[in-house]
């Protein structure tokens, strides 16, 4: 998960937009929730922004998903209209590590519902893909945006989240300071509680 909270108010953006463009399959723009400092530079190449964004998800996946960007003024634009329901972002250069992301409709439901402070569903998994890995997080606080003495900052390698059902986090480890080469739960106690799965790209 990336800890730069804006990185998420533009996933539940894109769902938003994903979901209508891959309806309509016609390429759209649309405002996002948050403005922040995004370009299609790409972790995987400087000038793709495709290609960075399939970088953080399988590549049957992210080949039909669709595949959006957020310009420095928070103007959402699709940059390729999705045919599985799927939608990819990539890399933010603002972020310090790679974290281009791919997640389905549940996921960017359980998204949404944390932009806006609100219990997000429950008994409807997500799945959010970032096989390049994160930016750095907190492990405590689902809106810290810097590390801090007591937020129990965490590095994210390679790894799948699996978001919008507690029941499927019982009898993982949901302590402040985990073992992240193992699944564990991220922002345990909240309503935004979430399984993370360490992945092993190749």
């Amino acid at each position: 998960m990336t800890s730069n909270a804006l990185r998420i108010l533009l996933m539940a953006g894109a769902a938003l937009v994903a979901s209508a463009c891959n309806k309509s399959g016609m390429a759209t723009s649309n405002t996002a929730t948050a403005e922040t400092k995004t370009s299609s530079a790409s972790g995987t190449s400087n000038t793709d922004p495709v290609a960075s964004a399939e970088s953080a998800a399988p590549a049957s996946l992210a080949h039909d998903a669709a595949v959006v960007t957020v310009d420095a003024s928070g103007a959402m634009k699709q940059v390729r209209a999705g045919k599985n329901g799927w939608t990819c972002m990539p890399d933010a250069p603002d972020t310090p590590g790679p974290d281009p992301m791919c997640f389905d409709a549940n996921a960017g439901k359980w998204a949404d519902a944390w932009v806006h402070h609100k219990p997000p569903p429950d008994g409807t998994p997500g799945v959010i893909y970032m096989l390049e890995g994160g930016t750095d997080a907190s492990n405590t606080d689902p809106y810290a945006t810097k590390p801090t003495a007591n937020n129990d900052w965490v590095k994210t390698g390679p790894h799948v989240m699996i978001v919008g059902s507690k029941a499927m986090l019982a009898g993982y480890p949901s302590g402040a300071k985990p073992e992240t080469s193992a699944p564990y739960v991220m922002w345990a106690g909240t309503p935004y509680a979430h399984l993370m799965v360490p992945v092993n790209k190749s």
